[in-house]
């Protein structure tokens, strides 16, 4: 038989000596290894009640007071908070829930250290930069999160979109944030975050197509076709060109403008002017993509990937210098 503990023996001293006497605070505080503040402050939290009290007003603790005592110790030493430790002791939930939340709180954490670091780190790569260092304490003032993210989809979205077609955008726009990022992604997310808080960049991208008269579920569920097809290509490497993605691109602009599909009209989706918005959306995908693991191409990669596909044609079609 292995030899008894410390606790063992002052379960067994405390029995054989005095019976079920009640323990005093300060026997309390002994034989739990604590001081008598902290078990008077888990007293006045509810966590340890009283037995009674002596006939000069001390306080009395029954036995089941000091394993209650040390369950409450050692789950604090594990980090877990008073709240969730009273839920256990009033049986409201189980250890094992009480420790699957300790650990998720405890990933949150590692996560916020870990860009917090990266973020250190990055400010020391680029030697201090001073537009670089509000930026990212501002954007890490909390755990990074996409909440910011989400609400600029919402709001650059036409309102009268379903709510399975919003849902199915936002879920393929917005990047999953890595739990151990680099100081690039640390600098990414800080810009993404800076202009997707802005409401004048997501105002000025929404009024660009404010004025359009088209079917926008048929517009958005025909760029999604569209994207769906070039990120095969992208996977398999395959070089920007014709094929059927550009097709249905060019299909999804042709309806949506009451055109047909032809030369002259691709010519002019070609050449189209860049807008604000188009410029706000690049840096939007260029941010993203940083963010994502690689070989994971987005609505962004796709679209840049169409763009170049429609140039390369009519590069085919009209080279520089020949008569059009």
């Amino acid at each position: 038989m292995s030899a008894p503990t410390s606790t063992d023996r002052t379960h067994r001293d405390d029995g054989t000596a005095s019976g079920d006497r009640p323990l005093s605070i300060g026997e309390l505080a002994e034989a739990a290894g604590v001081s008598v503040k902290t078990v008077r402050f888990y007293s006045d939290s509810g966590l340890l009640p009283e037995s009674g009290r002596s006939a000069g007003g001390h306080r009395r603790y029954g036995r089941p007071a000091l394993e209650r005592l040390l369950t409450v110790r050692r789950l604090r030493a594990l980090g877990v908070a008073l709240p969730a430790i009273a839920e256990l002791l009033r049986e409201e939930t189980g250890l094992d829930g009480v420790l699957a939340r300790q650990r998720a709180e405890l990933a949150r954490q590692l996560t916020e250290l870990r860009w917090r670091e990266a973020s250190l780190s990055a400010l020391t790569e680029v030697g201090g930069d001073p537009a670089l260092l509000p930026l990212l304490g501002e954007a890490l003032r909390s755990t990074p999160a996409t909440d910011t993210f989400v609400e600029f989809w919402r709001r650059i979205l036409p309102l009268r979109l379903p709510r399975r077609l919003t849902t199915s955008i936002i879920d393929a726009s917005v990047p999953d944030l890595p739990a151990d990022p680099t100081p690039a992604q640390a600098v990414a997310y800080a810009r993404l975050h800076a202009l997707t808080a802005d409401r004048a960049v997501a105002a000025g991208i929404r009024n660009a197509t404010a004025g359009f008269e088209i079917d926008f579920v048929q517009f958005y569920e025909g760029l999604g076709e569209a994207y769906a097809l070039t990120t095969r290509h992208l996977l398999a490497g395959t070089p920007p060109g014709p094929g059927d993605a550009l097709d249905c691109f060019v299909g999804v602009y042709a309806r949506a403008k009451h055109r047909a599909d032809t030369p002259a009209f691709r010519r002019t989706l070609a050449h189209r002017p860049a807008l604000a918005a188009d410029h706000e959306m690049a840096a939007y995908w260029s941010h993203s993509a940083e963010l994502r693991p690689a070989g994971d191409p987005d609505m962004g990669a796709a679209e840049v990937w169409l763009t170049a596909a429609l140039a390369a044609a009519q590069e085919r079609e009209h080279p520089a210098g020949s008569a059009r």
